[in-house]
């Protein structure tokens, strides 16, 4: 019905009104709510509710307690997902385990091979034919979350992980021990094809956890993922020396209370973030896996971090 001025529309009467409000059903529909089975929109969301843990981008998250290892709240926490570089969490476990029995293990040189040089994904920026010693590498593998410092150590480490392989392929022998070590600590939802997380490697948030508490008793391993920076030299094929400084890519470092671990960033993972934080004697595990963004699995972390201080008690 059109009206063309207000004389028509007071003869329309009460009739033509109300067929001009039901043929506009979607002018007299309150503002923000779609009418009731409004082809192409989905079904609006239930509102956010005004208790429990935050809203989060991550597709999965645990919280556990540092001192036990006592898995306290999550979401999915089980569903097995992509896991980036966090996979570089159990690398790094290997090569300290490794060292406990093999004395001298950390003061090893690596001469860096052309095929762990020319691994894409993230960086230390490491050439074929640099020499570096072991304890210095780890940095490498931890700080800026060097692929190529990933291969290199399980090169170098993997003949001393007592698992059989092809001959010429260390590196697949310290995978085997990654994965034996990950079922020593009953991690059912992990698995692991590269010691640096650019391809299938699988595990789940509550996973981490377990990892994380595991490692983090360890002061060797402590040291370096809540270290920002490491700077040294290294001496490359024909024996002249660089300096070579590497950044932690954990940004929550930055802030006072959190102490590690380990970020990770692929197309297929996502952002993901095991983080480590204490207040006095207090000590959690928050992972996110599957953010929407880098930022956000900060946000996300620390939101998580809040509230689950608040649940334990703690008010500032």
């Amino acid at each position: 019905m059109r009206l063309r001025n207000r004389r028509q529309f007071l003869q329309a009467g009460s009739a033509g009104l109300l067929g001009l409000l039901w043929t506009g059903r979607a002018w007299c529909q309150p503002a923000g709510q779609p009418a009731a089975g409004e082809p192409g929109l989905p079904p609006r969301a239930a509102a956010d509710a005004l208790d429990g843990p935050p809203v989060v981008s991550a597709r999965a998250w645990a919280v556990a307690e540092g001192n036990t290892g006592r898995l306290l709240w999550g979401a999915r926490e089980a569903l097995e997902l992509n896991m980036a570089s966090t996979t570089k969490i159990m690398t790094a476990w290997v090569v300290l385990r490794l060292a406990e029995g093999r004395r001298g293990l950390l003061d090893e040189t690596i001469v860096v091979s052309r095929r762990a040089a020319q691994t894409p994904g993230s960086s230390a920026r490491i050439r074929a034919g640099d020499r570096y010693v072991v304890r210095d590498l780890l940095y490498g593998l931890l700080l800026p979350s060097g692929n190529d410092a990933a291969v290199a150590l399980a090169e170098h480490c993997g003949p001393y992980c007592g698992e059989p392989t092809n001959a010429g392929a260390p590196a697949d022998a310290f995978v085997m021990h990654m994965n034996r070590q990950a079922q020593l600590l009953r991690m059912g939802e992990t698995y692991y094809f590269d010691p640096h997380g650019l391809g299938r490697n699988r595990t789940s948030a509550r996973d981490l956890t377990k990892l994380a508490r595991e490692t983090m008793r360890h002061s060797g391993f402590r040291a370096y993922v809540r270290t920002r920076r490491h700077q040294h030299e290294v001496a490359d094929a024909r024996g002249e020396r660089r300096t070579v400084a590497w950044n932690n890519t954990n940004r929550l470092l930055d802030i006072e209370g959190y102490d590690g671990i380990k970020t990770g960033t692929t197309t297929a993972a996502g952002a993901c973030l095991v983080a480590s934080g204490r207040r006095g004697s207090d000590h959690l595990f928050v992972v996110v896996l599957g953010c929407t963004s880098n930022d956000g699995r900060y946000v996300d972390t620390r939101n998580l971090f809040r509230w689950a201080w608040r649940e334990r008690g703690h008010r500032q």
